[in-house]
């Protein structure tokens, strides 16, 4: 896999934050609606916006818009991306060449 670093460190700032972290947890139990996450998570409404758009621009989560209210649920094809980017990014390679000595 193979994404440049500016969409790698946005999916990773996306989880650079307890709010957004207690967020995540929240919606491992399936979706919400975007006042309930405000109900769970102390902090005013134009915060929670702010970390709903980190969190969907990242491709972490997605959200769906029903009457007045979005509705917000943790996207499969995002977390896989971000497990697959995590193991590339750790990934050890040895190569005798690369020596600085």
């Amino acid at each position: 896999m193979e994404l440049s670093e500016k969409k790698t460190a946005e999916m990773f700032k996306a989880l650079c934050d307890e709010n957004r972290i207690k967020i995540i947890k929240l919606l491992q139990n399936g979706e919400k609606c975007a006042c309930r996450l405000n109900e769970e998570i102390d902090v005013t409404q134009p915060t929670m916006s702010h970390h709903m758009k980190v969190l969907c621009d990242s491709g972490l989560v997605v959200g769906r818009k029903e009457g007045k209210w979005m509705h917000y649920s943790i996207s499969r094809e995002g977390a896989k991306t971000a497990l697959e980017l995590l193991s590339e990014l750790t990934k050890v390679k040895i190569d005798s060449n690369d020596s600085c000595c």
